[in-house]
């Protein structure tokens, strides 16, 4: 009501003005706003939460326990070795990899319609709330993939629809940046959370291989798999305990009002409307989804191919590599949250182009110094380590300083979309220059390749000079 009791006409988003004008930011309401810092720590705990699953579910422990011999048929598991048995452990990381890759095509069709209907209804943390229990479930549900070849369908399955239940609740949760953060600490408030999710993987991860494998503190020995499939347990009720917070600490995000409401189906028709307007109207959006799509699936092959390149290249053992995994991941915690006070400091734009740049200082210095031996990797792998973070929490501060009012969620949905996209380009590369180069050092000029068209890109990327 007005101040003659007549109905206000309903509030509708701001448009750009033209494509050099950024549209009005949804940060910008809480501009000169003093946030509890209770709440910030809420918002960046559910990182903390759900980084087991990533890091011990879907990379460590639990693949690993899934595409072992252990669900080999007997007759090919008594074989031991040998082309046939070697064969069969290849299908079960295919099949692996094949799960994981059909969840991320799912995600990529899901992502940026789910976030848009949440903008909609004004439900982020709802929707939040719903993904981050069924991810939970989950993970508890792993409990039952016992040592049992009909059982591995079943783990896999799982592992690839927790997957998509991680990434869509992700969605809900970039975009609730813009109730925990202003335009003045958007970049510490991101990189704190990428440090936590870090510290967060970390700390579970110590807690499964001391807990559960190396020392067996709770006493359940290893028949049918019961400590790796107690640690799916474990990581389900880590998940439980430190999500709450966010969900009782951020307030939930007003509904857009005066748009119309539409089915789901319909969402895609708005959806590609939605995308044609961005270009025309917030062309820095638009071109950093590009950009970030391409430097971001290369810093995704730094930790993926960093552990074999370790063993292979450098000749650590399997024990060094999980102690070289647990000291980057901690370097690549702490380094991305004191950088985001860079953030906010010199812009997202400078972070990312600095990481960037030191990426590929560092990574070319492995290939040209891979027969100086472990010393070399310790060095150039933890430099490596810890520009990862840095880039990955400013491109989520980019994205929220320059994304229209009300459409953070179907913006941050796009976000993930173009990653799933182009997510086969470090992969092919890597390969491919191996191929070429005949040694797997080559690999790295592959990576290398990504990262730097990802930084040409970054550098067309132009944040307004009034955006810091």
């Amino acid at each position: 009501m007005n101040a003659r009791g007549e109905a206000r006409p309903p509030r509708k988003l701001p448009p750009a003005i033209d494509n050099d004008t950024l549209p009005v930011m949804g940060l910008a309401a809480n501009d000169g706003a003093a946030i509890p810092k209770s709440r910030v720590f809420a918002w960046a705990l559910w990182d903390w939460a759900t980084q087991p699953f990533a890091t011990v579910i879907t990379t460590f422990v639990f693949s690993v326990y899934l595409t072992s011999e252990l669900f080999l048929p007997d007759e090919i598991r008594a074989l031991g070795s040998g082309a046939e048995y070697d064969l069969a452990l290849s299908v079960l990381s295919r099949d692996f990899g094949f799960a994981v890759a059909i969840a991320g095509i799912a995600v990529a069709i899901l992502a940026p319609v789910l976030g848009q209907r949440a903008d909609r209804s004004g439900r982020r943390k709802r929707l939040l709330a719903i993904n981050t229990v069924l991810l939970v479930a989950v993970q508890a549900s792993l409990f039952f993939a016992t040592i049992e070849p009909n059982m591995f369908i079943f783990g896999i399955t799982m592992v690839a629809i927790g997957n998509i239940f991680s990434e869509i609740a992700n969605v809900n949760y970039n975009a609730l940046i813009t109730q925990v953060a202003t335009p003045r600490t958007v970049g510490r408030v991101s990189g704190l959370g990428w440090g936590f999710g870090y510290l967060g993987g970390i700390s579970m991860l110590l807690v499964s291989y001391f807990g559960f494998i190396q020392f067996d503190v709770f006493g359940l020995g290893s028949d049918n798999g019961i400590d790796i499939r107690a640690i799916a347990v474990a990581c389900a009720a880590w998940t439980v305990i430190f999500a709450i917070p966010i969900l009782i600490s951020v307030p939930e995000v007003h509904s857009a009002e005066g748009l119309p409401k539409t089915g789901f189906f319909a969402s895609y028709r708005v959806l590609f409307q939605d995308i044609a307007h961005l270009y025309r109207t917030a062309r820095t959006t638009f071109w950093f989804l590009l950009a970030s799509a391409i430097f971001r699936d290369g810093l995704a092959g730094v930790f993926t191919f960093g552990g074999v390149l370790a063993a292979i290249t450098f000749g650590f053992s399997a024990t060094e590599v999980l102690i070289f995994g647990i000291v980057a991941n901690l370097v690549a915690g702490i380094s991305t949250m004191a950088a985001g006070k860079l953030d906010d400091w010199f812009g997202p734009r400078s972070v990312i182009i600095g990481s960037l740049t030191l990426l590929l200082a560092s990574g070319l210095a492995l290939f040209f110094l891979r027969d100086a031996g472990a010393l070399a990797f310790w060095i150039g792998g933890l430099v490596l380590g810890a520009s990862v973070g840095p880039a990955q929490a400013a491109g989520r501060s980019f994205l929220a300083r320059v994304t229209p009012a009300g459409q953070e969620g179907q913006i941050f949905g796009l976000y993930a979309t173009t990653g799933r996209a182009v997510s086969f380009l470090t992969p092919t590369l890597w390969s491919l220059f191996i191929a070429i180069g005949g040694a797997q050092y080559w690999g790295i000029l592959g990576i290398m390749v990504v990262l730097a068209i990802g930084l040409v890109l970054m550098i067309l990327v132009k944040l307004p000079t009034h955006v810091r």
